[in-house]
């Protein structure tokens, strides 16, 4: 329960009470740790991209399986709805898939932003590859391509001084309500 800002919370034991109301985000220390990393860059390194299709599509957060792609929702989101398109194959660079995975992928975030657009009202969206660990790619070794919902005023103080995402529904619900508004 929030207290009066101007009141400041006892906590004994761990420091000066300042006037901070404080959100507790334990979930993220998987994350920050990196667990479930790949061990190499091998297909049988551990490679998350390569055991999610194993899985049901509930217990994978799979929204839709094609032929040579399959659209999941990303465990760390920036935003509710963040998936990402990922080619089954266990490549690397975008200039190694072949064309039927280079049209699937374009098909695919073509029906990406229309469930986005349906489920969750998106104003708009970022959509990009980061090729590489030096570019940003947690996971550098399969390559997949994000797709994060927008909205007008969707950015607040929390990421920038507080380090923290605040998201407003639970990845089992998102992926259900996402799931249902792919376009056949």
């Amino acid at each position: 329960m929030l207290q009066d800002m101007q009141e400041p919370i006892e906590q004994a034991g761990v420091g000066v009470p300042d006037n901070f109301q404080r959100l507790w985000t334990p979930h993220r220390m998987a994350y920050i740790r990196g667990e479930n990393k790949p061990t190499g860059s091998g297909p049988g390194d551990g490679c998350p991209f390569c055991e999610i299709p194993k899985m049901s599509d509930e217990d994978g957060l799979i929204l839709a399986r094609g032929s040579t792609v399959f659209a999941v929702l990303n465990l760390y989101p920036y935003n509710s709805g963040h998936l990402m398109i990922c080619p089954y194959r266990h490549i690397a660079d975008y200039v190694e898939l072949n064309e039927a995975e280079t049209a699937e992928i374009a098909d695919f975030t073509k029906r990406a932003i229309q469930a986005l657009r349906k489920a969750s009202g998106a104003q708009g969206f970022n959509v990009g590859l980061n090729l590489g660990q030096v570019a940003g790619a947690g996971i550098a070794a399969h390559l997949h391509q994000h797709i994060v919902p927008r909205w007008g005023g969707d950015t607040n103080f929390m990421p920038i001084v507080g380090h923290t995402r605040v998201l407003p529904q639970l990845l089992r619900e998102t992926r259900e309500l996402v799931a249902e508004a792919w376009p056949s």
